[in-house]
């Protein structure tokens, strides 16, 4: 390559050859891409800044000769760049990176939740992802791409496949107890869209505020919020949501997880069941359950969920979350009638409904009895797990006491008082590398849950721990607090 000078008089032989060192894997690509890779690798080093603003570039006869294209290729990169403006040039001028663009293309970051990077989390909700069913799931996309027709790509009904909603309607009537109209059924990703579909309905209903247990969920505020809907903390006693504050609050919905409560553990009584349909059909209102994992009761069959009970006061809305995955992102609405319509419109606005092969796939896998096989896994994996946490807090802790039903994926464990005051305990366990959660943690800022009182209450998630690893935790936690404490 020949040198030349930029303006100003700067020589600009160095971004001259880094061009060319840029542009040699283009060069060197087929025939019938080579024009295009070579303007994709123009493109990049002015978005990078390999190429800086003001270099200027070899001729396209230069160019051609150092890279071995013909003039024609490079001429024609040149035009396509200087017409999108990464590049300008001049009649007798040569040609130079433009100032279009301002700043090297930002790294693509991951915001995905992740652990601390502590020795032992015990994280609550979430599940064992390495018991995920890979080989049944790809027989099921298998099975599914080649069977689908052509017709089933394109855009689906917004409530989701009928024969999605047929097979979801049969599961959770026989394992949950609900009335499940196919056509009152939404799929949905997950209970966050769920909850936001129903607070943009309520929005619209005119609806401002919305109760929430407390301590409860923190993401359901904000979900709610999201919608344009406050929320109302109310106080929880040992059956379930009082329903004296219920009452008094004024609201007309509320948010409830009577199978199991979060992160509380206990389950709503029959009495408060009932009591709370009979607040729902004295205001006319909407209780919307969480049955975020109702499937997993360990010492007993799981309770009905509230929604069949009462069908036309209660939303019920669950997902694959704790079962399968939470990246599947599916999960299901069933809406009272008088909500359906707008719910389903306020979907297809949304995003035009969920992906149509995510839907078929799942679909297949509940025909074929696979989903039922998977909940019995974990069924027996996470009783096993629970029991060795119990097991473990015994040891290490004695006299702790673990509340709540045997359920879910996580316990509440009442360290006895001489492991307090809260704070010095989780300022020790954390410098011995164990993440736990307080109870205090879940309680909403202006709520009568925000304060638990004085002694160590834990929230510990279990499911996604092996026994081995669960047993080590809760040592690190013994051996971090029992020296201070006595």
């Amino acid at each position: 390559m020949t040198s030349s000078t930029a303006p100003g008089g700067r020589p600009d032989s160095e971004g001259r050859s880094a061009a060319w060192e840029l542009l040699l894997p283009a060069a060197s690509a087929p025939a019938r891409s080579r024009g295009r890779s070579l303007q994709a690798a123009l493109r990049d080093a002015v978005r990078s800044g390999r190429l800086a603003q003001g270099t200027r570039l070899p001729s396209s006869r230069d160019l051609a000769a150092d890279l071995g294209v013909s003039r024609g290729l490079v001429t024609e990169a040149y035009e396509q760049l200087t017409a999108e403006g990464y590049l300008r040039s001049g009649r007798g001028a040569g040609t130079w990176v433009g100032d279009a663009v301002r700043a090297a293309r930002p790294p693509a970051r991951d915001l995905a939740p992740r652990s601390p990077g502590a020795r032992v989390d015990f994280v609550p909700g979430t599940p064992d992802l390495a018991l995920f069913p890979r080989s049944a799931w790809a027989a099921a996309q298998r099975h599914v791409l080649t069977e689908l027709p052509h017709e089933g790509l394109g855009y689906p009904d917004p409530r989701g496949l009928p024969r999605l909603r047929i097979a979801l309607a049969e599961l959770l009537t026989r394992r949950r107890g609900v009335v499940a109209d196919p056509e009152r059924i939404v799929v949905v990703s997950g209970v966050a869209q769920a909850s936001a579909l129903l607070g943009g309905v309520l929005h619209a209903r005119g609806t401002r505020t919305i109760g929430v247990e407390d301590p409860g969920s923190p993401q359901h505020s904000a979900l709610y919020a999201s919608a344009g809907v406050g929320t109302v903390p109310l106080p929880l006693d040992e059956e379930g949501l009082a329903v004296g504050p219920l009452h008094a609050s004024g609201v007309r919905a509320v948010v409830t997880t009577p199978a199991h409560q979060f992160p509380t553990g206990i389950a709503y009584s029959a009495r408060r069941r009932a009591e709370l349909l009979d607040w729902a059909r004295s205001v006319d209102g909407l209780v919307l359950e969480d049955d975020y994992d109702g499937d997993f009761r360990y010492d007993r069959a799981p309770v009905g969920a509230l929604q069949g009970l009462d069908a036309e006061h209660v939303a019920y809305t669950g997902s694959v979350s704790k079962s399968l995955a939470p990246g599947l992102r599916l999960g299901w609405l069933l809406v009272p009638g008088a909500l359906v319509d707008e719910v389903v419109e306020r979907k297809r606005t949304t995003d035009l409904g969920h992906p149509s092969l995510d839907q078929a796939v799942f679909a297949r896998f509940l025909e074929r009895g696979d989903y039922d096989r998977q909940l019995r896994l974990c069924q027996r994996v996470y009783r096993e797990r629970r029991d060795a946490l119990v097991a473990a807090l015994e040891e290490h802790f004695p006299g702790t006491r673990v509340s709540g039903i045997a359920a879910g994926l996580h316990a509440i464990a009442a360290l006895p008082g001489r492991h307090g005051p809260r704070e010095r305990f989780l300022a020790a366990v954390a410098e011995a590398g164990v993440t736990v959660r307080p109870l205090t943690a879940y309680g909403h800022p202006d709520g009568p849950g925000a304060g638990t009182g004085p002694g160590v209450r834990l929230v510990l998630g279990y499911a996604h721990l092996p026994p081995a690893r669960i047993h080590e935790g809760v040592r690190l936690m013994a051996g971090a607090v029992l020296p201070a404490g006595g």
